[in-house]
């Protein structure tokens, strides 16, 4: 494979095919690379602990931030994060055991903020690069600057890239080679590591088609059990990571999966989730390191005479206190971040309550946006995404949150055009229950990506956890019971690539038109004329049968999110 030769001429990991030795030194011969260049002392049996340090799904926020936490059955916020106190974090953990730690980053790591929009994801190239990783996966925001950019971004990242389902798109749908490598080895303490990389095959539906025009996803059941057979069978692994960027829900369904069989830890990411003690499935153990980088996912294998003996995670929270900014890297980020901080600074309003996107159902950020979208457009009933990114934002000491350009961007970092339909009511009801069962169906392996959707003008009250088409209990529109028959105007944002007759991946609405403006337009447009705002929670969708302050959408496992 090429990664191979790469990886032996680079030195990024001390790898050893032992298998291979004399077709490796034939082959390079010319590269004079010797035996003592492959070191083979790693190989030999030894005993210790290796570390694996994960990140994920950091969204590009470069400082410390808000976060919120659920303590004590309330609301609790408190700083972590920024990838100066990251850098420091990792380096201390490195250095508790630095001939034996790697450290992984598994995704979305160009999207979700102004920065990254500004210099189409190519300020953080750098920024990774110093963090010193060892390896990455490809998250389903990598993709939002189209294929091309997606490969040059990676591709500049000094680290192997590996994904096992994402493939070149040659045309009509036929499937080329991949687009990075499928796996790769790592060599710790006599120790066989094997890694898979797994990324969302949905996401050509979750986020706009075009973005990943040109990519074929597969589903990792589609290739796993091969892979597996080649680590185990034919490199000798001793112990099998797969690095997963499918979100929580997917990646228990997977773990559940015979074809998963081999695979000692899925290193998951996608949904944020916070796992504080590996959930345990049927066929692996499943962790997922939160994110915003305001926490490292810390696993400690401990190795005796080249044997795995035990294993121990912890979930370890990035304290700026703790952990102090690294001065390098605040060098670099005042650099990288100067032709843009007085326009990612600039105020744009202000809100009287803390803004945030942590809970499943409902939202001061999303309430916030779809305020100003009823406000703007005369519609019905207006939408908005059920979005994961943008960390918390609390007040100052003056009691407001400053709304800023770069936090809107943080909230809505694709500035879509907004966009009107007509659908009836019985459209409106089968999409309502097709939403609900994307979020909370029973079978894990058919959650779809994100939180419930938004909307104002339209009070839904429903059961999380009824049958698949019985979860919608009351729908009211405008005072009135939803009238099946009647035909009634939404509004949501454009998704590139849609056909007029979709909004909010609803099919077959009428009269699809866009409007003069976007959603960041509106946005300044609603804060220049109200702020101060205060967009509390209205519970205009209520659940009957679980916690309005429902923080996960994953049930039936030994996990909650604090």
């Amino acid at each position: 494979m090429q990664s191979r030769r790469n990886f032996l001429q680079k030195g990024l990991l001390a790898t050893a095919v032992v298998g291979s030795l004399a077709t490796l030194l034939a082959n390079n011969q010319s590269e004079n690379i010797s035996l003592k260049a492959l070191n083979l002392d790693s190989v030999k049996k030894k005993s210790g602990k290796i570390t694996f340090l994960q990140t994920t799904d950091v969204h590009c926020q470069l400082h410390a931030h808000d976060e919120l936490f659920w303590e004590n059955e309330k609301l609790t916020f408190r700083k972590t994060g920024g990838y100066a106190h990251l850098a420091t974090a990792l380096d201390v953990l490195k250095k508790e055991n630095p001939e034996n730690t790697i450290t992984l980053d598994t995704g979305d790591m160009f999207q979700g903020s102004m920065l990254a929009v500004k210099t189409t994801g190519q300020a953080f190239v750098p920024l990774l690069n110093a963090l010193n990783y060892d390896m990455y996966l490809p998250g389903n925001w990598e993709v939002v600057y189209y294929k091309k950019n997606m490969q040059k971004l990676l591709g500049s990242l000094l680290a192997p890239k590996i994904c096992t389902n994402m493939y070149h798109d040659l045309g009509d749908g036929k499937r080329g080679e991949l687009i990075f490598q499928p796996y790769q080895i790592v060599n710790k303490l006599g120790v066989k590591i094997g890694f898979l990389g797994y990324t969302d095959p949905l996401v050509p539906l979750r986020q706009s088609p075009l973005y990943s025009k040109g990519i074929i996803y597969t589903k990792p059941e589609e290739n796993l059990k091969e892979y597996i057979a080649i680590l185990k069978e034919q490199e000798q692994c001793d112990f099998v990571i797969l690095l997963s960027h499918l979100g929580l829900s997917q990646q228990i369904a997977l773990g559940n999966n015979p074809d998963c069989k081999g695979v000692d830890y899925i290193f998951g990411a996608d949904t944020h989730e916070r796992v504080r003690k590996p959930i345990q499935t049927e066929y692996t153990k499943i962790v997922e390191p939160g994110a915003f980088g305001s926490f490292v996912g810390r696993l400690d294998l401990t190795v005796e005479d080249g044997k795995i003996t035990g294993d121990n995670y912890e979930l370890i929270e990035v304290n700026p206190q703790k952990y102090p900014a690294k001065k390098e890297i605040v060098t670099l980020i005042n650099e990288i971040e100067k032709p843009y901080k007085e326009e990612i600074n600039k105020v744009l309003g202000y809100s009287t309550v803390p803004l945030y996107r942590n809970f499943v159902v409902e939202n001061t950020i999303d309430t916030m946006i779809v305020d100003a979208l009823k406000w703007k457009v005369k519609a019905d009933v207006v939408l908005s995404n059920g979005f994961r990114f943008c960390p918390p934002r609390t007040t100052g000491k003056d009691g407001k949150v400053a709304i800023t350009e770069g936090y809107l961007y943080d909230m809505l970092p694709i500035d879509s055009t907004i966009r009107t339909a007509k659908a009836t009511g019985q459209q409106i009801m089968d999409w309502l229950e097709k939403e609900l069962q994307n979020v909370f169906a029973q079978d894990a392996s058919k959650r779809f990506g994100g939180w419930l959707i938004r909307f104002k003008g339209m009070q839904v009250e429903f059961k999380a956890f009824e049958k698949n088409g019985q979860r919608v209990q009351k729908v009211i529109i405008d005072n009135n019971p939803l009238d099946l028959a009647k035909s009634y105007t939404l509004c949501a944002c454009e998704r590139e690539g849609d056909p007029n007759d979709m909004l909010c991946r609803m099919k077959g609405v009428k009269g699809g038109t866009n409007t003069d403006f976007t959603l960041h337009s509106m946005m300044k447009e609603y804060l220049q004329k109200f702020s101060p705002i205060t967009p509390i929670l209205r519970q205009d969708a209520k659940i009957l049968d679980a916690s309005q302050e429902l923080l996960s959408q994953v049930s039936g496992v030994d996990y909650k999110f604090v």
